[in-house]
């Protein structure tokens, strides 16, 4: 059960992650750990899940029958959206439906500006990255405001922005603004989520020709190439290795900038700035 050759990303603590993951939302806890324990045989070796997704307990039960040691999978969870004001408490019961006495990365899921209480979930989070039971700290879905928050106020700059970004929503002023300070990209719903017409757009048939790839390994080969990770969501094994068949091409300037075209401002996930998932 060999990995991938899947690059790493550097984030800002010195640590690094895998740039291709497996992600298990909308899993169900009945499939998860299957799920789960295919993508690890397929050679994946980050695996992204949530407290929301109910589910942590199946993938932890996937790494341990998976035989791999510890170090080897990269372990994301986020915290739930009714648990900011107990965020130590809610990360402790995370490790142990995990079975893991450490994640490699800990997320606050959404901002929540409505309740004011990431900055304070945020100052947990600093607390348990400190105690060595989270190897880096991020944030999801968080709007330039959420995060020049957390900055000025504790001076310590997430390793990470999990965010909605695909061709048809590129989040450009958001994404330079982590750019600008060190914070790296994931994107969640890499693909538009298959809600949209951008795998039948002339220009991205023609690139996908061009390099005999599908129009999706092309547009995840352009997340790739601007240095964000990926979880493009899937259950079958047979899609897990085609969605990781993307390091033997590359798109020249003139393929990118056709991709880069498609921005439109269409997002399929909720706003950010108004969700309220309690």
């Amino acid at each position: 059960m060999s990995a991938l050759p899947i690059p790493n990303v550097p984030l800002n603590n010195g640590t690094s992650i895998p740039q291709l993951g497996s992600g298990v939302y909308l899993v169900k806890p009945g499939e998860a750990e299957e799920v789960v324990s295919t993508a690890l045989e397929v050679g994946y070796r980050h695996i992204d899940t949530a407290s929301l997704y109910g589910n942590e307990a199946e993938v932890g039960q996937a790494i341990a029958r998976s035989g791999l040691a510890r170090d080897e999978v990269f372990v994301t969870t986020k915290l739930g959206n009714p648990d900011q004001a107990r965020a130590a408490d809610a990360f402790a019961e995370s490790l142990d439906r995990l079975a893991l006495d450490r994640v490699d990365l800990y997320l606050i899921h959404w901002p929540l500006p409505m309740f004011g209480e990431a900055l304070g979930a945020w100052k947990s989070l600093i607390e348990i990255a400190e105690s060595g039971r989270a190897s880096a700290i991020g944030v999801s879905n968080f709007e330039i405001s959420d995060l020049q928050q957390l900055i000025d106020e504790t001076g310590v700059v997430p390793a990470v922005n999990q965010i909605e970004l695909h061709p048809l929503h590129q989040r450009r002023e958001l994404v330079d603004f982590c750019t600008q300070h060190g914070i790296a990209i994931e994107a969640w719903g890499p693909l538009a989520q298959g809600k949209s017409d951008l795998f039948d757009r002339p220009e991205l048939l023609e690139i996908a020709r061009a390099h005999g790839k599908t129009p999706a390994q092309v547009v995840l080969r352009w997340h790739v190439q601007q240095g964000r990770v990926i979880f493009p969501k899937t259950v079958r094994r047979e899609r897990m290795i085609e969605n990781a068949d993307l390091f033997d091409f590359e798109l020249d300037a003139t393929q990118m900038e056709a991709i880069d075209a498609y921005e439109a401002g269409t997002n399929f996930g909720p706003d950010p700035r108004t969700f309220d998932a309690r």
